[in-house]
């Protein structure tokens, strides 16, 4: 358990054993989230990769990419597939 005092303009210093277990290092942002009657602060850019992550589960699948291969070979089938649509124009 860590302990910080608010200033008189509602700030707070987050104790190191705190920024080193969430990864943050300055000027990173902090996220604090509402859960019931607590309210959880987390790395901002975590939380938005693990959004991300959410967002595009199953999509490889359902795209049938089974491998890194798999991406590597669609990747150079649309930038060959880009590069032949602007040399038309």
């Amino acid at each position: 358990m860590e302990l910080a005092k608010i200033t008189s303009k509602g700030q707070i210093t987050i104790p190191i054993a705190i920024r080193k277990l969430l990864g943050l290092k300055d000027g990173d942002k902090v996220l604090f989230v509402q859960e019931g009657d607590k309210i959880v602060m987390m790395n901002a850019s975590v939380n938005a990769l693990l959004t991300a992550q959410k967002a595009f589960q199953g999509v490889a699948e359902d795209a049938g990419l089974k491998d890194e291969e798999d991406v590597v070979n669609m990747v150079k089938e649309i930038r060959a597939e880009r590069k032949g649509k602007y040399q038309c124009e």
